[in-house]
């Protein structure tokens, strides 16, 4: 049995670009409603989420912008690839990121879409404010420099 903090998790898809583009905050996880069609091909990992945000809307959290290509075998059953899916979440913390959007103008960024333990599709989102291009910039120099740093290191022995 896996030790209590490592869950076991199969994930999907991986959003790398919003910890480059953003500056993530508070993180919070998701259900997602979805078609039965769409747990197939997620199933299959074929979900994009690269440029997907989530958004409140008369009370309720909706992904917007994820892709979830149609199911090969569907057949005339199929899902529509780009809709809108609801998110599910407690009242409070919609309220509180419905709140966080509106006053201090951050957006809700997707993660990463993955099946828990119960083999349920969650979404792992977080808080984001948007980088400057100069903050970019920064982050790239610490990245480039952890990597040279990494190479002295291991040629010095």
């Amino acid at each position: 049995m896996a030790p209590q903090g490592e869950r076991k998790l199969k994930i999907i898809a991986d959003n790398r670009k919003a910890r480059f583009n953003f500056e993530i905050g508070e993180v919070f996880e998701a259900g997602i409603m979805l078609h039965g069609t769409e747990v197939k091909a997620l199933r299959a990992s074929r979900v994009t989420i690269a440029e997907s945000y989530a958004d409140s809307r008369g009370g309720e959290l909706w992904l917007i912008n994820s892709n979830i290509p149609e199911y090969l075998q569907g057949g005339r059953d199929n899902h529509e690839p780009k809709r809108k899916r609801k998110l599910l979440m407690h009242r409070r913390q919609i309220d509180k990121l419905a709140s966080a959007v509106d006053r201090e103008g951050m957006t809700i960024v997707p993660l990463k879409m993955y099946f828990n333990e119960q083999g349920r599709a969650k979404v792992e989102i977080a808080l984001a404010r948007g980088k400057k291009l100069h903050d970019k910039r920064e982050t790239e120099k610490k990245r480039d420099w952890e990597k040279e740093r990494g190479r002295i290191m291991r040629d010095k022995g």
